[in-house]
């Protein structure tokens, strides 16, 4: 952060496992109740078994299997999975405070991941025509965002060691035939706890530097 700036409160909030809806839910009231003085907060979490269709709906076909629920919401991009064994970031930032857009905090969430997966030998790369995350063309992590009142909230998912099988069923984030990974199958030994954790210092390291 520039020298005479105030320091901007940034506090993380470990949830567990939560439904999605009611996480959503919860991220629209804290953005619309949040004061000039609220601090941000970064909510890190994990969902049971839900497809999610952004904003963008345009081509998007409908899951092919019917046993995992689907929910319109209102974060950008197409359609996803969330499951069981995959890391959650939601952010919740005052952009104006920050004086920060949407293009350098999608590039400080990509750049935080593939930091994390650097630290194991693991090259990976962003897309500028696909916001996430890529290992060999393969998307390991994906990245939607919500802005209302100069405030975001919604973020990143990270494949830790989960069932990819539901991403079958779907043309991730709308791209036919994209294929996806995760750090159990790129040989990473470190569990959901210890890539949280790295990866919230990593947020935090950039996040407050701003």
């Amino acid at each position: 952060m520039g020298e005479g700036r105030p320091v901007i409160p940034l506090q993380t909030r470990e949830l567990g496992r939560t439904d999605y809806s009611d996480t959503w839910r919860a991220m629209q009231a804290f953005n619309a109740a949040r004061s000039a003085d609220t601090p941000d907060e970064l909510w890190i979490t994990e969902h049971p078994p839900v497809y999610t269709l952004g904003l963008n709906k345009r081509d998007v076909q409908p899951p092919l299997r019917q046993d995992i629920p689907l929910v319109e919401t209102d974060r950008g991009g197409k359609i996803t999975y969330h499951g069981p064994g995959q890391l959650i970031v939601y952010f919740l930032i005052d952009l104006k405070r920050r004086d920060l857009s949407i293009r350098p905090l999608v590039s400080l969430m990509e750049n935080a991941v593939i930091a994390l997966l650097g630290q194991y030998g693991i090259a990976a790369a962003a897309r500028a025509d696909a916001p996430g995350v890529y290992v060999e063309n393969r998307k390991i992590a994906s990245l939607g965002l919500r802005v209302r009142n100069g405030c975001c909230y919604h973020g990143l998912s990270l494949n830790i060691d989960m069932d990819l099988s539901p991403f079958d069923a779907i043309d991730p984030c709308g791209y036919r035939g994209l294929e996806v990974t995760q750090t159990r199958d790129l040989g990473i030994p470190a569990d959901m706890a210890t890539l949280s954790a790295q990866l919230k210092t990593l947020l935090l390291n950039q996040l407050n530097r701003l």
